[in-house]
């Protein structure tokens, strides 16, 4: 089975300014994304994304790096295995997850979007 890779988020900034095809993922629960996301976030909760694991990966393109966050990681990271064992690749745990993000300076935003894939 593959390791989960993990990503901080110097890196995760390095990689938006540069350019490279990166999804964000917010894991988290709705009363936790009500206090912010990270710009450009998508939002499907830990405890949906068993329902949703076939349509997230039919709409993840694969030069692009999936990017799964939470408040501190744990989640994300749980996220992660479930999804690469489910066979997807390029799949990356933001470390810290928004507790390092703000930490580095970083700003939260309002969630944009409902749930993916809501009906």
């Amino acid at each position: 089975m593959n390791a989960v890779k993990e990503i901080d988020s110097r890196r995760l900034v390095q990689w938006q300014r540069s350019g490279l095809p990166v999804r964000l993922l917010d894991v988290r629960s709705l009363n936790e994304t009500a206090r912010g996301v990270i710009q450009g976030a998508e939002w499907i909760p830990l405890h949906l994304l068993p329902v949703h694991v076939d349509g997230l990966a039919r709409t993840t393109n694969a030069n692009e790096s999936l990017v799964l966050y939470c408040r501190s990681g744990a989640r994300s990271h749980q996220a992660c295995a479930f999804l690469i064992q489910r066979g997807m690749t390029n799949v990356f745990n933001l470390q810290d997850g928004i507790i390092g993000w703000t930490s580095v300076g970083k700003k939260l935003v309002a969630l944009q979007t409902e749930l993916l894939f809501a009906s």
